[in-house]
């Protein structure tokens, strides 16, 4: 272990034969992530100690027991994944990876729990450590994303074989989790699919932060798993024997169930706050830690290790290294396992073109929705691990191509998934899939629901996860189903999530376009708005460039641009308008240029200069979406622009009938446009 801070006055343990440990040495490791926990919330002034104290046998017997993880390679493809969906219990988590030998954490790492820059963040987060397998903050994420991961390993066994891929899953969570709406669609899902390798351990300690959990919650655990068609263990959770026994019987069971183990623990375990809610966001004070020192039997000191714990935790990550080194010996030049998880998901040059020289010559005009569904027909027939989805929407999201083989519990080697009405648990599900390794994950629903996804897609954007949401119906024209279900506000919101492409593509050229850079951004997840009315082909000319990769060009230039008076900025469905205001407006003597916004995050991120010349940084800007514009007010010159958008909910009516009602017209955009000169 690297950089141990050891205490030298321990006694020796006895010497440990395979994996067999004894409960003294199982309690001393125990231990010392509860004290390491416990320093490092008090030293940051700030965490959560009961959780720690209260879980630390649970996990300890985990890691010591049962979890195949490797610390030459953190990444290894067939580790066991342990997600901590309770994820305010981080410093458990950090204790655990140091006392194991993970290279990339140091006890100054502990010591810096909490501060500015520090891998040791406040709830776990990806790509800081290399053993955190999500980030895991808003409760139930890690519960949902953990089917994700376990969707994709029971794929990955299925096509490699059960030597190469045979990992588990394991979820550690608590009352939080399993009170979030998430954790019940995802659980219905893992149920139905058969996920008999995800194995939760819940820290049932009976404390929420307003006390009891019988303040807000009368239901039975149990019997809700049960009826989910997952298998229910319960146990002590803090006795050895028991907890290994139930996550044993739970890796036994025979008859392909999801497994929950219920460990009835005590919040602050040893603690003055023993039992309290007290104890669960608040460090404990300088004379509580020795109080709980005293009950546990520690006689070291803050930030040390005894050196039998060390020597323990030591052979226990030497026995995860020698499985390591024998999976790599068996199956590391395996072709199978390294082109599967080596999948470069693209669309070449090549290919993009051919596709644009096959819609540009038949002038493909359609909904932005079939088109996509186009796209994701070839992806799908050319990668067999691009996993698509939709929340009980595929025909109208038109992702079920003729290549859709449905995931379910008999055939879990399948590439699409019926997600059901659980648009929550899609989107963690997805980042899940993604971060298994050698996955693609597409998911769709309309884009009003895109609230339904919100925090899994933000999540997504955290973890710089290239997953992809595929949301139609992206305005007022989809029509009779009103208000509730017209996104209006959702495209400036959606667009405010840092890290997140939002394409809106304005017919078949750009709808390709926008998925070849979708794919090329792999650090990003991509969102893809998209019409349920048809559109007709735009583009006069056909590129061999991806006019879109810029983000926003001009898609229909006046005759003369660099005289242009007026810069009319649309996206999607709008160009098609959009031209014919410019067409008009140019008969009648202004010059008047169009530009397409495929995506405006890739148009942020160009230079000035490129900016200017685009939206014409003298010219009379004229924004016209079927959306609240809030996105574009950086843009904005409110002495002169024009703002063609929506500002209240939609109504239901026909489509047509809807956009002249909201100003959608050539001759009301003329109209308002003559009004704002002569203003």
């Amino acid at each position: 272990m690297v950089g141990v801070e050891c205490f030298m006055g321990s006694e020796n343990m006895q010497n440990l034969q395979g994996n067999n440990l004894q409960e003294q040495t199982l309690q001393k490791i125990a231990n010392a992530v509860r004290y390491l926990s416990v320093c490092m919330v008090e030293k940051a002034n700030s965490g959560h100690p009961g959780m720690p104290l209260g879980a630390a046998d649970i996990a300890t017997v985990l890691f010591a027991k049962f979890l195949s993880f490797s610390t030459k390679n953190p990444k290894w493809h067939n580790r066991d994944r342990f997600v901590l969906s309770a994820g305010h219990g981080s410093a458990m988590l950090y204790a655990l990876l140091y006392l194991f030998g993970y290279d990339d954490i140091s006890m100054d790492d502990l010591k810096n729990f909490r501060q500015l820059g520090a891998k040791t963040a406040g709830h776990p987060e990806y790509r800081y450590l290399d053993a955190i397998e999500s980030t895991t903050g808003p409760l139930g994420q890690g519960f949902a994303t953990a089917v994700g991961l376990a969707i994709a390993q029971a794929k990955h066994e299925t096509e490699l074989g059960g030597e190469a891929i045979n990992n588990y899953t394991f979820v550690l969570c608590g009352d939080g989790c399993l009170q979030e709406g998430i954790s019940f669609e995802a659980a219905e899902l893992a149920g139905h699919l058969g996920l008999k390798k995800l194995i939760v351990l819940y820290d049932s300690n009976n404390i929420s932060i307003d006390g009891e959990v019988g303040l807000a919650t009368s239901s039975s655990t149990k019997a809700r798993f049960e009826a989910h068609k997952w298998n229910v263990f319960e146990c002590d959770g803090h006795n050895f024997a028991q907890i290994e026994g139930q996550i044993e019987a739970a890796k036994n069971a025979t008859n392909g169930k999801p497994s929950i183990i219920i460990c009835t623990t005590k919040i602050g375990y040893k603690s003055p706050k023993q039992g309290s809610e007290e104890s669960h966001g608040s460090p404990l004070k300088a004379a509580e830690i020795e109080i709980l020192a005293a009950n546990l039997g520690i006689n070291y000191g803050k930030f040390e290790v005894p050196a039998d714990v060390v020597a323990a935790c030591q052979q226990i990550t030497q026995q995860g290294n020698e499985k390591y080194s024998q999976w790599v010996a068996k199956f590391g030049g395996n072709e199978s396992v390294n082109k599967l998880f080596n999948t470069k998901y693209e669309i070449t040059n090549e290919e993009l073109n051919a596709i644009k020289k096959t819609d540009f010559e038949a002038k493909t005009s359609a909904a932005t929705r079939n088109l996509s569904g186009k796209i994701i027909e070839f992806l799908q027939n050319k990668y067999s691990g691009l996993i698509v989805g939709s929340a009980d929407l595929a025909k109208s999201n038109c992702v079920f191509t003729k290549f859709a083989k449905a995931i379910n519990a008999k055939n879990q080697c399948g590439n699409y998934i019926h997600y059901g009405i659980r648009e929550h648990a899609m989107g963690a599900v997805m980042n899940g899939l993604y971060l298994y390794g050698g996955l693609l994950p597409i998911g769709s629903t309309f884009l009003v629901f895109s609230d339904f996804v919100r925090p899994s897609i933000r999540l997504s954007a955290i973890m710089h996860l290239g997953v992809i949401y595929v949301f139609t119906h992206d305005s007022i024209a989809l029509g009779e189903d009103g208000p509730t279900h017209q996104p209006v506000e959702h495209l400036s919101s959606l667009r405010a999530i840092p890290n997140l492409n939002v394409f809106r593509p304005c017919d078949a050229i750009e709808t390709a376009e926008c998925y070849q850079l979708a794919l090329q951004n792999q650090q990003t997840p991509s969102l893809f708005a998209l019409s349920r009315q048809g559109i007709k082909m735009v583009r006069s000319e056909l590129s061999q460039q991806n006019l879109s990769a810029k983000g926003a060009y001009i898609i229909s230039p006046s005759t003369t641009p660099e005289s242009d008076k007026y810069r009319i900025i649309s996206s999607g469905a709008e160009i098609e308008l959009s031209c014919l205001v410019a067409a008009e407006l140019n008969k009648n003597g202004h010059c008047a240029s169009v530009v397409s916004v495929p995506c405006l995050e890739l148009f942020e991120k160009q230079n000035q200069q490129y900016q200017d010349e685009i939206f014409g940084k003298n010219c009379i800007r004229i924004f016209i979406e079927t959306a609240n514009l809030m996105s574009y007010y950086r843009y904005l010159n409110a002495k002169k622009d024009i703002l063609i958008d929506i500002t209240t909910f939609g109504l239901s009516g026909k489509d047509k009938d809807l956009l002249n009602h909201f100003g959608y017209s050539l001759e009301k955009i003329i109209k308002k446009i003559q009004e704002s000169l002569d203003n």
